[in-house]
C-alpha cells in the first residue's frame, strides 16, 4: 500500500489501534470529538459518560412522563394527538439511544476505503503519534513566520508527510509480524544442513533486509517532521531575542539622550534630615 495522496488526512486513535485514512473516519462504538489542523482531522474518542441502564432508563422515563403533558397541551391546541404522540416517541428513542452510544467506550470503525492504514503494534502506534505531535509544533510556528513560510504549501507538504510514515509504519508493522514468526520458527531445533532450514535462514535475511529499510525511511520521515519544528521554533526565539535587542537598544538611546538628572533633589533632601536630626538632639539634651 502507498500513502494516501488527498489533500485530505484523518487521524484517530483509541485504546486498541491507530487509523489514517484520507477520508473521514466513523465511531463503531462511543462518540468522538474532531479537532482540524489544516487539511488534517484529528478524532479523540470521548471518555464515556459512566451512566448505568438503569440511570439511563431513569432519564428517559422522566423524558417521556414531560412530553406525555406536552402532548396533553398540544391536544388543547388542536394539534393531532397522533402526531404529538410520534413526535414525543421519536424524541425519546433518540434521546435513549444517544445515552447508550455515551456510554459505551469510544472505539472506531475499521475504514473500508482503499488506502488507509490501521496501527495495532504498540511501537509503530508511538512512533505515529509522536509525529502528530510534533506536526502540531509545526503548524503553531505557522503564523510567526507567515512573511517567510507559505502555509497552504507547507500544509499540504506536512499532511502528505504524515500519510507517508502512516504507510510506512503499517508495512513496518507487517514486517514485524513476520519476522517474529520467522524467529520462532528458527528454534524448533532443525539440522542447519536442513533444506528446509537453510530456507528459512535466507527468508530471515531478506526480512531483516526490509525491516532495516523499513526503520531507515520511518525515521528519515520523524526526522524531517522533528527538524522543520525545532527550525521554525528556534526562528521564532530569534526573532524574539532580536526584538529584544532593539528595544533595548532604543530605550538606551532615549536614555543617553535624556543623560543625568542635574537637580541635587537627592543631597538636598539628606542635608536637611540630618539637620532636622541634629535640631533634635540638641533641644532633647537641653531640657
Amino acid at each position: 500500500m502507498t500513502a494516501p495522496r488527498a489533500r485530505e488526512l484523518y487521524i484517530g486513535a483509541d485504546h486498541e489501534k491507530t487509523v489514517v485514512s484520507a477520508y473521514p473516519l466513523r465511531m463503531r462504538t462511543g462518540r468522538a470529538r474532531r479537532y482540524r489542523f489544516g487539511s488534517v482531522t484529528e478524532v479523540v474518542p470521548r471518555t464515556p459518560s459512566g451512566r448505568t441502564r438503569e440511570q439511563r432508563i431513569k432519564v428517559s422515563s422522566e423524558l417521556a412522563l414531560v412530553l406525555l403533558v406536552v402532548c396533553a397541551v398540544l391536544t388543547l391546541v388542536d394539534v393531532p394527538w397522533a402526531v404529538a404522540a410520534s413526535g414525543s416517541l421519536a424524541l425519546v428513542a433518540f434521546v435513549a439511544a444517544r445515552q447508550a452510544r455515551a456510554a459505551k467506550v469510544g472505539t472506531l470503525a475499521l475504514p473500508r476505503e482503499e488506502g488507509a492504514f490501521v496501527l495495532h503494534a504498540e511501537q509503530e502506534r508511538a512512533a505515529f503519534g509522536r509525529a502528530v505531535a510534533t506536526a502540531r509544533r509545526v503548524r503553531r510556528t505557522w503564523p510567526a513566520l507567515h512573511h517567510m513560510v507559505d502555509a497552504a504549501e507547507a500544509d499540504r507538504s506536512l499532511t502528505a508527510a504524515l500519510g507517508e510514515l502512516a504507510a510506512t509504519l503499517s508495512r513496518r508493522q507487517q514486517i514485524r509480524r513476520l519476522r517474529d514468526e520467522l524467529y520462532d520458527a528458527a528454534g524448533h531445533g532443525l539440522p542447519g544442513e536442513s533444506p528446509a532450514a537453510m530456507a528459512l535462514t535466507e527468508q530471515r535475511t531478506r526480512v531483516e533486509e526490509l525491516w532495516q529499510v523499513s526503520g531507515a525511511d520511518a525515521n528519515r520521515i520523524l526526522a524531517s517532521i522533528h527538524a522543520a519544528a525545532v527550525a521554525g521554533e528556534n526562528l521564532i526565539h530569534e526573532q524574539r531575542v532580536h526584538e529584544t535587542a532593539r528595544e533595548a537598544e532604543l530605550a538606551i538611546s532615549r536614555l543617553t539622550a535624556t543623560g543625568t538628572p542635574t537637580t541635587n533633589a537627592g543631597p538636598e533632601l539628606a542635608e536637611r534630615t540630618a539637620a532636622v536630626i541634629a535640631a533634635y538632639r540638641e533641644l532633647a539634651a537641653a531640657n
